[in-house]
């Protein structure tokens, strides 16, 4: 039998990628499910031509219309799947490439594996500069492709085709490994894509990757059981590592047995439902008035699975009582270490275990079984009037979040990143599984909401999805739309228009200052500010040129019947909602963003004084 086989690198790439697997509690899971793909001149002779000669249905192929857009997609699947599989994403050099960059921080920030395969120029440097290339003075090794390092947890240039050698194991286990996820790309040289090598037979063999569950040390869980037993008022904070640990049943159990109640961040809604007695919602910038008061008097705070970012923690200004303490359970060292925690490092759903044994036959106090009782059914009443009709408003966004929460129901998933819309439904969205909220807040990318969706889709066939976005987002990246159409796939995208980045003018106002270039308004006269008539856009007209149904819904009995038809429907379904801008929920909590120290307008003098005095709130924790 042969030792080697002769391949061109991309060749030797395609091959490589489908024999990588990922195994967790026994079962196997494909890692690299297919490949996302725009092609130019930079990969479509070298790769392209590999994934359509060796490809096939081992490595299957999907255009994308945009190349950020197919890493929020690929990224979405790997959320959905809870780390365990994802894609790759090929473009060309050039802007191709730099289209990528948004969607590979947003991978790594969220600790999601995405892997990206990026054209670039000559290795050996004859025809530079090529067409796109980016010339750099300092040395003829750097390109456009170089702006990835930052935003990856693994990069590396392949200027020998022999070099896949060790760059794709070492690619692999950054991508299997749940601690140190996130984007990982090889940027492609294109002469080097099509220079071929013997590789070793082996290199092609099937390769498992074991996710382990780790446990933490005796040592520590000791301590943090010992902290438990004597606090009076703890409290869990639950973010996105209980669902990418698939602990959710195990942290419901944990919640039941010791009367600790959970409040959830953007990430870890639904971690428990809302239905379980001990759950208090959302916490921080964008929380429940039932989470914030209970953490405000919290004297032990368990973190778990959450990375504490200052939406959850309000800018360090949300846990006052002032000898707090903080356990971390994290399998990122780094995350279980913040804010002075006792660090309880590895798997959440078997250090959830462990702590339930520790603490056998020990409940949280009654009085603070009974303060967490009282400020859930505060939060009903509440946030029954926030979901109430308003005389003379047609419709309202808390309106269209709780139709959309209904109709989501146990089957569906909501999608949402940016805007007005996460602090909105994070406080709202009653969960009624641990699968149905998926929110990119970590990065807050404007434009995920579709692609997200389209991602979401793919690694759960059977859910209904729908993309939750305002007019902004949406005008900033919609072309996934005719993906999905020539997928076949089902999206139902629900659009709230308020005429502007709505979201950044609440804040611009409530800070104090007047209202620029945040409104999508016409522009009066030739130097006017943007202060006429609003821009009207028919985005269900849109919608239906790209080959989706288009629905409008101007009250809540047309949204819920818009909905009812969507679910029904085949196909792509948008439906164009308007609401008003000036009509905001509630704060309970507060967000650091500096307000100028001068200023001739009083509002934003007395912001500023307002922002000297909460600033005095915040506290460093070690």
């Amino acid at each position: 039998m042969k030792d080697t086989v002769t391949l061109s690198m991309a060749a030797a790439l395609v091959r490589f990628l489908p024999q990588q697997y990922i195994r967790r509690d026994g079962v196997e899971h494909r890692l690299i499910h297919g490949v996302w793909g725009i092609f130019g001149h930079g990969n479509v002779t070298g790769f392209g031509q590999a994934l359509e000669e060796h490809g096939g249905r081992a490595l299957p192929y999907l255009q994308a219309k945009n190349e950020q857009a197919m890493v929020h997609a690929a990224v979405a699947f790997a959320k959905t799947r809870q780390r365990l599989g994802t894609f790759a994403c090929t473009s060309s050099i050039g802007p191709g490439a730099t289209n990528m960059l948004t969607g590979a921080a947003g991978a790594t920030v969220n600790r999601l594996p995405v892997l990206l395969l990026p054209g670039d120029i000559f290795a050996n440097r004859i025809p530079g500069p090529v067409l796109q290339q980016l010339e750099f003075p300092g040395s003829h090794d750097v390109s456009v492709n170089d702006c990835f390092r930052p935003v990856s947890k693994y990069w590396d240039r392949i200027n020998r085709p022999e070099q896949l050698l060790v760059a794709l194991p070492a690619a692999m286990r950054i991508l299997a490994d749940p601690a140190e996820t996130g984007a990982v790309t090889l940027a492609m040289p294109e002469d080097v894509q099509a220079e071929s090598y013997d590789y070793p037979a082996h290199f092609f063999a099937k390769r498992v990757y074991t996710v382990e569950r780790p446990p933490c040390s005796t040592a520590s869980l000791r301590a943090a059981a010992d902290l438990i037993r004597r606090s009076k008022r703890p409290l869990i904070v639950a973010g996105g590592g209980v669902h990418y640990s698939d602990a959710a049943a195990a942290l419901a159990r944990f919640a039941s047995a010791t009367g600790i109640p959970v409040a959830v961040t953007q990430a870890g809604k639904g971690a428990v439902v809302d239905a379980h007695p001990g759950c208090l919602g959302a916490i921080g910038v964008t929380g429940t008035a039932a989470a914030n008061a209970i953490a405000r008097e919290a004297d032990l705070v368990l973190n778990l699975g959450t990375r504490l970012s200052d939406f959850t923690t309000a800018s360090k200004s949300q846990f006052q009582h002032p000898r707090v303490r903080f356990i971390g359970i994290n399998i990122h060292a780094a995350d279980a270490h913040k804010h002075g925690a006792v660090p309880l490092v590895g798997d959440a759903r078997t250090i959830l275990g462990q702590l339930s044994r520790a603490l056998a036959g020990w409940r949280a106090p009654v009085a603070h079984r009974n303060a967490v009782r009282r400020q859930r059914e505060a939060w009903d009443l509440t946030r029954a009037k926030l979901v109430a009709k308003h005389r003379g408003v047609p419709l309202t966004q808390a309106e269209v979040i709780d139709e959309l929460n209904q109709a989501c129901g146990t089957t569906g998933t909501v999608v949402h990143a940016s805007g007005g819309i996460p602090g909105d439904i994070h406080k709202l969205w009653r969960s009624q599984a641990p699968t149905d909220y998926h929110s990119e807040y970590g990065y807050s990318c404007m434009g995920y909401e579709i692609a997200g969706a389209l991602g979401v889709k793919l690694a759960a066939p059977a859910r209904e999805v729908y993309a939750f976005l305002g007019d902004g987002s949406y005008l900033m990246l919609h072309t996934e739309i005719v993906t999905a159409v020539q997928e076949g796939l089902k999206l139902t995208i629900v659009v709230v228009d308020n005429h502007g980045f709505g979201c950044i003018q609440g804040l611009q106002r409530g800070c104090g200052g007047n209202s620029f270039g945040n409104e999508f308004r016409h522009r009066t006269g030739q130097h006017a500010r943007l202060e006429g008539r609003p821009l009207a856009v028919d985005f269900a007209k849109n919608a239906e040129s790209l080959g989706a149904i288009g629905l409008r819904a101007n009250t809540r009995g047309e949204l819920r019947a818009a909905l009812a038809q969507a679910k029904t429907a085949k196909g792509v379904v948008l439906i164009f909602t308007t609401v008003p801008a000036e009509m905001r929920l509630p704060g309970y909590s507060w967000w650091d963003v500096p307000v100028s120290g001068t200023s001739k307008l009083p509002g934003v003098r007395a912001a500023r004084a307002a922002y000297a005095r909460a600033t005095k709130k915040q506290k460093f924790y070690y």
